[in-house]
């Protein structure tokens, strides 16, 4: 039996390696939102840094020629891509420049940090002329200090975004969802005392007990005293910290654990000073035992649906609580209690509403397809984007699979790069389960074998299918006999078939209704037969942005392989998938 005892968290040493600058629940921190309308400027050809447009400082040059002026410039929203703000933008990839002019009055004895949820791909941040730093990634946050660069009164902060493409960034050349560009998430300005609490974690023990270990940082770490309470629990702690800032504690406690059905969260505050932090934490086990996925010592069915971060009922990127509120509670009305986050770490607000409404998690980084798994750098930003990830949500209940690729290619160089990845993964944190979306199953004349060697390494196998679709009549996946060479768990990651919704046709005729419908009723056949299986995630919950989709008068660049359309509209495959929930929700 392997076990993986949930933390919700994960070892304190992720904080000082793979994210080590990162401050933990940033939204709960002390702020101010640079949200709203940026001026904006569009660089195609790249001529923004030789021209200085981060040197903009309000007013154009009195003394020499200046061919760009952002106060006259054109207008985005922070939060949000560009693709969709803009018709001349629905298409484009490369630079963009951000400014916004905002007035503050630093308080005596504050550290301040500016703080991005997310910008995607490339991002460069200046702060009145001086550059703060740079960042590589779309879907992680990261931060600079603001501090030296912060002045009383206007401030101008500048921020080049770059989305182009490029074959060692991850993700790679080519995807399926839209490579939405822009400062995607919010930007905030944290104030935070000389010493601060920069991170916690909260790990729940199987033999009932809870540790916690505190980092703070700052001017003076060492010997700093944190009060730590969860009072519906009626515990109190005081931990000290040792000269390097670390603190750690463990107690009894008997916390209600976390389950679908019931997701309890227990409100917890760290003193230090007089900085409060609060949080909602959740506490529960998970391992894997033979073929079964346990929560809380008891096997459980993933009842699931992969889910884009994309508007609920439009395209562009998905940002805000409301938004996620809704996606989310699309999935429990379906009758899941399991989501799959496809292909990138969605926003902060998707796991903790998570959390809230008892959806356990399917996590990823974009390591999908084939991308440059000989170039180290490459490995390098897999591991960067993963500790990310990680560490912002170590401390989510509903986090219990770490995915770290999709529909990878069967490669000698690909798994040695899986392997790697999946041994950091498990040396930062060992407490949840590692899986992987795989597509290169083995055919046989009766169906499919489960024998590559990447599927050894993980602990809960992705098996990504569209019997039916892409391959094989749906009739023939109800005949299939799957085996697989590793008695582990087993998720059908994808399933499903196209329909433009509302287009009933018949089923035969790929793209209506009655084809997606056909293609579900068989493949749930084959479910219901398939050995070693522990939960689904059909794809898709709804319609999104796919620029490798141009049919026109059907796909117009959107896959339409969700249960929902783009605007929301259930199809009828949706109530076959209810009602098939509902019996699997019985066993």
């Amino acid at each position: 039996m392997k076990s993986v005892i949930i933390a919700v968290g994960m070892l304190l040493f992720v904080s000082q390696t793979l994210a080590m600058d990162l401050l933990q629940n940033a939204p709960g921190r002390e702020q101010i939102q640079l949200n709203g309308q940026w001026n904006a400027i569009v660089d195609p050809f790249d001529v923004g840094d030789k021209r200085q447009f981060q040197n903009f400082n309000g007013t154009p040059a009195a003394d020499r020629l200046q061919e760009f002026n952002f106060d006259s410039a054109m207008k985005l929203q922070v939060p949000g891509d560009w693709n969709t703000q803009d018709d001349k933008l629905f298409w484009y990839e490369g630079s963009v420049w951000y400014e916004k002019a905002f007035y503050h009055q630093a308080e005596a004895g504050k550290h301040y940090i500016l703080y991005f949820d997310a910008v995607n791909y490339l991002a460069s941040v200046y702060l009145n002329g001086t550059l703060l730093g740079k960042h590589e990634g779309g879907f992680t946050p990261f931060q600079f200090n603001a501090t030296d660069a912060l002045k009383d009164g206007k401030n101008v902060l500048v921020v080049k975004v770059n989305n182009r493409r490029e074959p060692d960034f991850i993700p790679t050349m080519s995807t399926d969802w839209w490579n939405y560009g822009g400062i995607t998430r919010p930007v905030r300005l944290i104030a935070l005392p000389q010493t601060y609490i920069q991170d916690y974690q909260f790990t729940y023990l199987k033999d009932g007990n809870i540790a916690l270990s505190v980092t703070v940082s700052g001017s003076s770490p060492a010997n700093q005293t944190i009060d730590v309470a969860l009072p519906t629990l009626g515990i109190t702690k005081r931990l000290k910290t040792d000269a390097t800032g670390q603190a750690s504690v463990t107690f009894k406690a008997k916390p209600r654990l976390w389950t679908p059905e019931s997701p309890a969260l227990y409100t917890a505050s760290l003193t230090l000073g007089e900085q409060t932090l609060t949080d909602k934490i959740g506490f529960r086990t998970i391992e894997v035992s033979g073929d079964k996925i346990v929560l809380n010592g008891k096997p459980v069915f993933l009842r699931g649906i992969a889910i884009h971060e994309e508007k609920p009922f439009s395209d562009g990127r998905a940002w805000s609580e409301e938004e996620a509120r809704i996606l989310l509670s699309w999935a429990k009305e379906l009758g899941c209690n399991y989501v799959r986050f496809a292909h990138y770490p969605h926003n902060e607000n998707m796991l903790r509403i998570a959390d809230e409404l008892g959806l356990m998690v399917w996590a990823e980084i974009p390591v999908y397809w084939d991308i440059q798994f000989d170039n180290p750098n490459v490995l390098a930003k897999a591991k960067q984007q993963f500790g990310e990830m990680l560490f912002r949500d170590k401390n989510r209940a509903a986090v219990i699979l770490w995915s770290i690729a999709n529909e990878t290619p069967n490669t000698e160089v690909r798994t040695a790069f899986l392997t790697e990845l999946a041994d950091t993964v498990r040396s930062t944190d060992p407490t949840r389960l590692v899986t992987a979306a795989i597509n290169t199953q083995t055919a046989t004349d009766s169906g499919r074998i489960i024998d590559e060697a990447f599927a050894g390494v993980v602990d809960v196998i992705g098996i990504n299918s569209y019997c039916g679709w892409y391959y094989d009549a749906p009739e023939t996946c109800a005949q299939y006999k799957w085996q697989s060479a590793f008695n582990k768990p087993i998720i059908i990651s994808e399933f499903g078939a196209g329909a433009l919704q509302g287009w009933q046709g018949d089923e035969n005729t790929f793209f209506s209704e009655a084809y997606q419908m056909r293609v579900f009723k068989q493949n749930l056949i084959m479910l219901d037969n398939m050995p070693h299986l522990a939960g689904v995630s059909p794809w898709l919950l709804k319609d999104f942005r796919a620029a490798r989709r141009p049919l026109a008068g059907i796909q117009d660049y959107w896959n339409r392989k969700g249960l929902l359309s783009d605007q929301g509209i259930k199809k009828q495959v949706w109530f076959i998938m209810q009602d098939w929930y509902a019996e699997k929700a019985k066993q």
